[in-house]
């Protein structure tokens, strides 16, 4: 497939390049690994290392290359697997984690800034292995410096796994307590999801799902400060022109990733699967997706009217981006993690923004609650009655939602976490004070809505 780029949009692309802070978020190769299974860990460890240095040992290379053949800025080399409870279904925690230090020597030596797919799919409950992998998590995250994890503890068709989710609020807080000395960094790279997707290119959450093919390569594009400029450009406009406008942005950034996915599967010689054209912001100025609410009026981000401007901001992005590709795919649409937002900081920081607030903004975006940093003195039955809030809205809606949590031990609210990068940093939010004990220990599962009859 070839795509075709009139003189006036490959201006417009260069202008959005230099000014506007668009790049191609991430390129991310998603590898099978599902021939890697077996009873022998050391056997095993060995299979996963070789596959992923074979099949991804150009990825950085390529998109090296293709950054300087197309002056645009590919900013991530990643990599997703086989949720890898899948492929351990007969190893124990410490095997588990074994498994995950593998896959960090693969991550490094192919030279990925990410690996996703220390992951298990529980929506209905637990196998064997999904049990080891769930108990690894902290300690995998805590000792490894790319790998990442998810958790897919819900869905529309499914319910809600109680059992897991409870779970997942004792390992969200050891994760957190392992890496203290890091700000929590492990619970950073750790995702709970309700309805989660097999093609996200986006970490922490990717993993390369059992209906995925053997090897693939998907792209994520963002460009919150293009529809930043565009939306300010904007003052007079009624909001069905601004929608109408972010479209048209969205539908360029989509061309975009189109066009370096297409190159990045004939160089690598991997198929073609999705772009995903969320809008993902950096701690960066002018990146940021609570400016881009700001810019349609409101004063700070999370005042009252912040839900309907992020929905039709959602709503135009997908809009645009699907008249651009016919494989878009992964979460597609815009990301509100807190840390990562320079806009959402300051408007935490400013009291315009809660959690409560976040929550209700998740029913209309593409992610859930994420990069929050919460009180370390937190319970693991707080975090999993946030999950559960979270996984709710997922379910009932049809949609994915996902929290990841920090909590930061030994701090309150109001304090500060760091973490550098991409990741950024924030205040500590205050979280509700009154307890969801007696409710989250009724485990068992949350049964499927009306909805899921759809057959």
């Amino acid at each position: 497939m070839t795509i075709a780029f009139a003189p006036k949009e490959i201006l417009q692309t260069i202008e959005m390049i230099r000014n506007e802070n668009l790049d191609i978020r991430t390129i991310t190769m998603g590898i099978s690994l599902l021939d890697c299974a077996g009873d022998d860990i050391k056997v095993v460890e060995q299979k996963v290392y070789d596959k992923v240095a074979r099949k991804a040992g150009h990825l950085v290379e390529v998109g090296e290359q293709l950054a300087t053949r197309y002056g645009i800025p590919i900013v991530n080399k990643r990599v997703s697997v086989t949720p890898v409870a899948l492929i351990g279904s007969g190893f124990n925690p410490e095997e588990m984690v074994r498994v995950a230090k593998a896959l960090d020597r693969a991550a490094d030596t192919v030279g990925v800034n990410f690996l996703g797919g220390f992951s298990a799919l529980v929506q209905k409950g637990f196998t064997q292995g999904d049990e080891a992998l769930i108990e690894a998590i902290p300690q995998a995250l805590a000792e490894t410096k790319y790998v990442c994890s998810s958790v897919n503890i819900g869905s529309t068709k499914a319910g809600i796994n109680m059992d897991a989710v409870l779970k997942m609020g004792h390992v969200i807080l050891d994760s957190a307590r392992r890496t203290a000395d890091r700000d929590g960094l492990a619970a950073a790279k750790l995702v709970v999801f309700c309805n989660a997707p097999e093609d996200n290119p986006f970490m922490a959450g990717a993993f390369h799902g059992p209906g995925e093919p053997e090897c693939v390569i998907n792209v994520g594009v963002s460009g919150p400060g293009v529809v930043a400029y565009v939306v300010k450009e904007s003052p007079e406009v009624d909001l069905g022109e601004l929608a109408n406008l972010i479209k048209r942005t969205a539908f360029k950034i989509t061309r975009m990733g189109e066009l370096i996915g297409r190159a990045a599967s004939k160089e690598l010689n991997v198929p073609f699967g999705i772009v995903d054209l969320s809008l993902a912001p950096t701690p960066a100025i002018g990146d940021s997706v609570a400016e881009i609410l700001e810019n349609m009026g409101l004063e700070r981000c999370g005042a009252h009217g912040t839900t309907a401007a992020l929905a039709l901001l959602n709503d135009a992005v997908k809009k645009g981006g699907a008249m651009a590709s016919s494989h878009v795919g992964g979460l597609s649409g815009a990301f509100i993690p807190v840390s990562e937002d320079s806009g959402m900081v300051r408007a935490v920081e400013d009291g315009a923004l809660t959690l409560d607030k976040l929550e209700a903004m998740t029913c209309v975006c593409s992610v859930g609650l994420d990069m929050i940093a919460i009180p370390g003195d937190v319970t693991p039955e707080t975090i999993a009655a946030i999950i559960a809030d979270e996984a709710a809205i997922g379910m009932i809606n049809k949609k994915t939602t996902a929290v990841r949590l920090i909590p930061a031990i030994g701090k309150k609210a109001g304090e500060r976490v760091e973490f550098g990068g991409l990741l950024g940093g924030a205040p500590v939010m205050s979280i509700n004070p009154f307890s969801a004990k007696q409710f989250v220990h009724r485990g068992g599962r949350i049964p499927a809505p009306i909805t899921s009859l759809s057959n």
